[in-house]
Parts: structure tokens; sequence; C-alpha cells
């Protein structure tokens, strides 16, 4: 299929990975930053891509069909709603708004205009979580009983929003995405504003994810100040756990079990070793391409909005959460 030409919008750690996958494939026409050095970088390494620091620039060239989202979290909704009253298709980076009205707004505009809105969830484009997702609904692990995602990392540099604003995304859509779930809800929260910068850079849900009738518990946890990363995933079954260490570089899952004898018995499944966001930004190409719903819609956003302003609220509720981490 011919590729539709898109402008990435905010070129920082991530935005630079987003223009390297949409150039590989073929689809970059245009990148917009303010700041000239990151847009001279660009420049030298797609000379023939057009940079620019304006979005009025970007929304008013004929050639830009789509627009991608990369800059800081509480700029995607007015950017987004700038460029589908524009005429464009929006992929915005994870949150996709920072309010679950605003969210419902972009999907609005999108139906009534005929676009392509979709959320950058990556990790439901990852090929290791869709392996564990089809294992899961072969009952390989049994009934379900648990499921714990640990996202930890030392990062200074994010001091205008909470960790459960940045890591958390990843979490709840994964593991909604993994149980096939109806609706999630946050039972307990914790958060703690370890180093006194005014956000909360620890914290930890326990969710209730509604799966066909039952309830399966899981839990979250998030840190900005540990200083060895930690990307794993724990899904307990009555047969077999399984354990998604992306932070591995091979053997990412491994399905755990017990024999008779009562050895531990560790098993790889197999899976495609596609970069997620090579695989995520196909995707939007193609549902440009077909007019599919794209995988992570605004309905999938829904869900990580709605668990997260209502945790968000509680923890305002309790002011003294950010020193005491006391649960709510």
């Amino acid at each position: 299929m011919e590729s539709s030409k898109v402008a990435v919008i905010g070129v920082g750690n991530w935005g630079k990975n987003l223009v390297r996958n949409f150039a590989n494939l073929g689809a970059l026409a245009m990148v917009c930053d303010l700041d000239p050095n990151r847009l001279a970088l660009v420049q030298k390494e797609n000379p023939s891509v057009r940079v620019c620091s304006s979005l009025e620039a970007v929304l008013n060239d004929t050639e830009v069909k789509a627009v991608v989202v990369a800059t800081p979290s509480d700029s995607h909704f007015p950017v987004a709603r700038q460029a589908l009253l524009a005429g464009k298709h929006v992929y915005v980076e994870k949150p996709l708004a920072r309010d679950v009205r605003h969210a419902e707004e972009l999907d609005q505009l999108a139906t009534e205009r005929n676009r392509i809105l979709m959320v950058g969830h990556l990790l439901l484009y990852h090929p290791a979580v869709n392996c564990l997702k089809e294992l899961i609904a072969s009952g390989e692990l049994g009934e379900l009983r648990f499921i714990r995602s640990d996202r930890m990392n030392f990062n200074n540099n994010r001091r205008d929003w909470s960790v459960l604003w940045d890591l958390a995304p990843h979490d709840i859509s994964m593991m909604a995405h993994l149980l096939d779930c109806n609706s999630v809800d946050a039972d307990r929260v914790g958060g703690w504003d370890a180093e006194g910068h005014g956000v909360i850079d620890v914290a930890y849900l326990d969710l209730i994810f509604s799966v066909n009738g039952r309830q399966i518990p899981g839990q979250i946890r998030n840190s900005w100040i540990d200083p060895q990363k930690l990307v794993r995933l724990t899904v307990n079954g009555s047969l077999k756990t399984a354990v998604l260490n992306d932070h591995q570089a091979d053997n990412k899952l491994a399905l755990h079990s017990l024999t008779r004898s009562g050895r531990m018995l560790v098993e790889y499944p197999e899976y495609s070793d596609a970069e997620p966001l090579h695989l995520e930004c196909e995707h939007f190409l193609k549902c440009i391409s077909t007019g599919e719903r794209p995988r992570t819609d605004a309905n999938n956003a829904y869900q990580v909005l709605r668990v997260l302003s209502d945790v968000e609220e509680r923890l305002a509720r309790r002011p003294a959460l950010k020193a005491a981490g006391n649960a709510v």
C-alpha cells in the first residue's frame, strides 16, 4: 500500500523514535519542534524531510495527511484537537489526554470528520505481549489468579506530572488487553513524593479486573527513583505462571510450572522479534489506508484515563499522601 505522509510533532526522547520508524516506513514528510538543535539533527539524518517550528505550518501543509503528537502530555488534547479540526488523521502518544471528557471530544471529532484517531499504547503491539495473550486465551496458564506489573527506573527529568501518568498507562492498557477486560477499577492507591519535588514519584495501584463475570486482582508498582531498571509483568495461573521481563535482551517471556516431582519447569515460547514501535506505526498507516478502527483507539484510552483520573482525584483529596504514602 502507498504510505500516507505524516508529520511528527515533538522530537524529544520518544519523538525521535517515532521519526526513525516513520522514516523507515517511507511515510515521514515533516517534523515540528521548538528546539532548533533537534530539528537540525533530524534534517542531518533525514535530508529529504522538511522541518519547522510552527504547528500551523504542519496543519496547513496539504501533503501531510496525518500528524503524530509526541509533545508533553498536557498539550496532547489541544494539539490533537487542532489537527482533527484541520482534517488530519491523528496518532497521539500516551496518554491520549489528561481528562476523560477531552478524550471523548477527540473521539467525537474524529468520528464526525471520518479521521483515524489512535493512541500510542505501545505494548498492545509487542509480539511477546500478544504471544502471552494467545497463551492465556488458549488456557495454557489455567484459571487466572493474579496479575502484576512492575515498571521502575531512575528518571530525574519528568517533573511536570506524576509517575502514574508517565508509566501506568503502559501497565493498565497492557493488563486489560491481556485479560480481554470488560472494566478495571482501582481498589487501593498509594503514592509518595519521595524526593520533595511536589509530584508523586513512587506509587502503587491495587486493581480489580472484571472479566466475564469474574474479578481478577492485580497490582501496578511504578517508580522514578529506582536505580535498577525493572520492566516485568507476572501473570499467575492455576497451571502456569508467565513472567514477561521486557528489560532482558533474550527470552523475555517465560512460563513457569511445577512438575509432579516438585521440580520447576521453565519454558520459553517463540514469538516475532519485530520492534513493537515499528508494528504500531505500521498499524497507524494501515488504518489510514483501510479506514479500520485502530487497536488502540479512543475506547482503549478511556479505560486508562478513567482509572488514572480516579486515582489522581483520590490522591488530591489526601494531600498528606504525598509525604506519608497512606493508601486510599
